[in-house]
């Protein structure tokens, strides 16, 4: 593997503990409460990120991804907490595949970070130029959760 791919999967684990960080003081209450000025909850979020880094690399390889296809009804882009339903993952099945996800990325596709695949609608053809995407995508939901939680905070 180059170099740069294994920075990149550094950094993938590296964000990926600083959200998981962010939610260690966060109940199961709170990550159910979407503060004025909010579209979406903590557990939302969580659940975009999951589906967004999967949703990119399927968009691009056409692999099926090791989570639900209901993900998309429950965390796709457009949707809120309100298409929620008894079978949405809990706050804490949430953290537990926001834990795995980046070792699953790294096994099944470390070897496979340039092939070439057909563009996507943003120009991207590999799954390294994904990642950056999803990385920095990460970043944006992740700033989304500190701006809830000190809402919550100030309420």
């Amino acid at each position: 593997m180059e170099r740069r791919h294994e920075v990149m999967f550094k950094q993938l684990q590296t964000y990926r503990s600083e959200l998981l960080g962010l939610l260690s003081d966060v109940t199961d209450e709170e990550a159910e409460i979407i503060p004025k000025g909010f579209n979406n909850n903590i557990r939302w979020n969580l659940g975009h990120v999951i589906l967004d880094q999967y949703v990119w690399i399927q968009v691009l390889t056409k692999d099926d991804p090791p989570i639900s296809m209901d993900f998309n009804q429950w965390f796709g882009y457009g949707t809120t907490p309100l298409h929620f339903t008894d079978e949405t993952p809990s706050l804490s099945k949430l953290i537990l595949y926001l834990r795995e996800q980046p070792r699953i990325i790294e096994e099944k596709y470390r070897g496979r970070m340039e092939e070439e695949f057909p563009s996507t609608d943003m120009g991207m053809h590999t799954i390294e130029q994904v990642l950056v995407r999803t990385i920095f995508h990460e970043g944006l939901h992740m700033g989304a959760i500190i701006g809830i939680k000190n809402q919550i905070k100030n309420q």
